[in-house]
């Protein structure tokens, strides 16, 4: 097995002797990084002896593939078959994966007290609850805090939902340890107690098991009688396992006039023969991770700004590969050949509007807001903004939908309105109505553009920027619409066709 852009060998399987139909019992444990093209290779052979050396054995196939093909099959299961012997079929290879340390699952719980101490001299305390994960050197890290439940000692605290790698970095006995204080104006909160417990021991839900004692520690030494601080319950526990969902991405591509002339080599759409121009290159960078969870590999392509062919229309949203009953191109190959045709076949022109491919994604993920299925409109554009407002109204009106907008800006053109749309450091709003969620990451392109010349790396660092945010958008549109996440896939069995993919 070798991982990595340079294929290092990482690991070897057990030897089955005398078959021909294996199943290999080791595992690897490999980071898995959903915004990054991870590549694998597997070769199998045939040992014949003791040697180490595989130049000594039969070699029997091998197969290629990331790993966000395996996460991103059904049921995590990737078929494929061995190649590399030229004229011979080499069988099959089955490879399958399980998360570990589950980094993307979520807890959602509710903790109550009983007879906290009263620190308050003339009322009751105002308790909150801090929550810390222990590290590896003995230290602790906050990871949550509650609300502050006024003027009672015996407080409810709303529901929480937090990453499990944020309590326990999916160490399920990794120590968790609550403190709880009484809020004060001034911030000098008076601590009432602690209490420790693990993710483990949370999992057993509500029961006696996760009733806790709150213990102040100085005022135990001081008082021989002292038995607590009061008691905290766990009221209600829901793992949040990984959400079972289809990836739906599109592309929308900016064909306006203010890209200049195709034919001219300081065109952003120049086709050199010899090197992609900056749209294949965010294209392909984005689109081939993005494509690993996209079971059928066909995509929707579409263009904006341009005058169609024969009566010179202008459309903000055609398809690609001209066809309107059937926009989807096979494969990111697909979508770049689509491409190239389109700048012989259109007339750039303009103006530049993102508001008619937004609505257009969004009308699809209308119909289908149930957490089976989420949309990723990639736009990349030379980002000269005509329909700002109309824009900004369907990105508000689209964070209401199961859907993620990524922004790719090439050229040396100002991006201001790009990093307004974005929305990270303001919230969009339209009509005085704020955004539901951020569902926007915008990325200059220009800012990806490495010095030596090595547009691989910089690519792999474009999609790595551009993706990382898509799995958090993601589960906020689970979370805002308390859709459940589908338990673990039952045992696959031969004839099982899974119709949705894990993400």
């Amino acid at each position: 097995i070798s991982p990595g852009r340079l294929l290092d060998h990482f690991g070897r399987t057990e030897v089955i002797d005398n078959t021909l139909n294996p199943d290999f019992v080791r595992k690897y444990i490999l980071d898995y990084f959903f915004e990054e093209k991870q590549n694998l290779r597997f070769d199998v052979y045939d040992i014949d002896s003791k040697s180490p050396d595989l130049a000594k054995h039969d070699f029997l196939g091998q197969v290629y593939c990331t790993l966000g093909e395996i996460v991103g099959s059904p049921a995590s299961r990737l078929e494929k078959p061995l190649g590399g012997i030229p004229g011979k079929k080499c069988g099959t290879i089955i490879l399958s994966a399980e998360e570990l340390g589950n980094c993307r699952d979520y807890a959602t719980m509710q903790f109550c007290a009983n007879k906290l101490d009263k620190k308050d001299f003339f009322g009751k305390s105002d308790p909150f609850m801090v929550f810390y994960r222990s590290n590896e050197d003995g230290t602790f890290t906050i990871c949550h805090k509650t609300e502050v439940v006024k003027n009672t000692l015996n407080p409810v605290w709303q529901p929480f939902s937090i990453p499990v790698r944020a309590l326990c970095n999916g160490d399920y006995d990794r120590t968790i340890k609550v403190e709880i204080y009484d809020w004060d104006r001034d911030g000098s909160h008076d601590f009432i107690g602690e209490f420790t417990t693990s993710y483990k021991e949370l999992c057993r839900g509500q029961s006696q098991l996760n009733i806790y004692e709150v213990v102040n520690a100085k005022k135990k030494i001081k008082k021989k009688r002292y038995i607590n601080s009061g008691t905290v319950r766990l009221t209600s526990f829901l793992p949040f396992m990984c959400f079972r969902t289809q990836i739906h991405f599109t592309v929308a591509i900016d064909f306006t006039a203010s890209n200049g002339n195709p034919s001219q080599s300081t065109s952003l759409h120049y086709m050199n023969p010899y090197q992609m121009n900056a749209y294949a290159m965010a294209l392909k960078a984005v689109g081939e991770i993005i494509q690993d969870y996209d079971s059928d590999k066909m995509f929707p392509a579409l263009g904006f700004g341009a005058k169609l062919p024969p009566d010179g229309r202008v459309s903000h949203e055609f398809p690609l590969n001209g066809n309107t009953e059937n926009p989807y191109c096979n494969g990111i190959h697909g979508i770049l050949e689509a491409y190239h045709q389109s700048l012989k076949t259109v007339q750039l022109y303009g103006p530049t509007n993102f508001a008619p491919v937004v609505n257009h994604v969004a009308r699809y993920a209308a119909a289908f807001q149930d957490g089976s299925q989420y949309f990723v409109l990639l736009i990349i554009t030379d980002g000269v903004i005509s329909d700002m407002a109309q824009t900004k109204e369907a990105i508000v009106n689209a964070a209401k939908l199961p859907m993620s907008i990524i922004i790719v800006g090439v050229g040396q053109a100002e991006f201001d309105a790009m990093v307004e749309l974005d929305g990270d450091d303001i919230r969009i709003s339209s009509r005085g109505k704020l955004a539901e969620r951020d569902i926007v990451q915008f990325v200059p392109f220009r800012d990806y553009m490495d010095r030596t010349g090595n547009h691989v790396l910089s690519m792999a660092r474009l999609a790595k920027d551009v993706l990382a945010e898509i799995p958090d958008q993601l589960i906020s549109y689970m979370k805002s619409r308390a859709i459940k996440p589908h338990p673990a896939p039952p045992p696959y069995s031969p004839g099982d066709k899974p119709q949705t993919n894990p993400v």
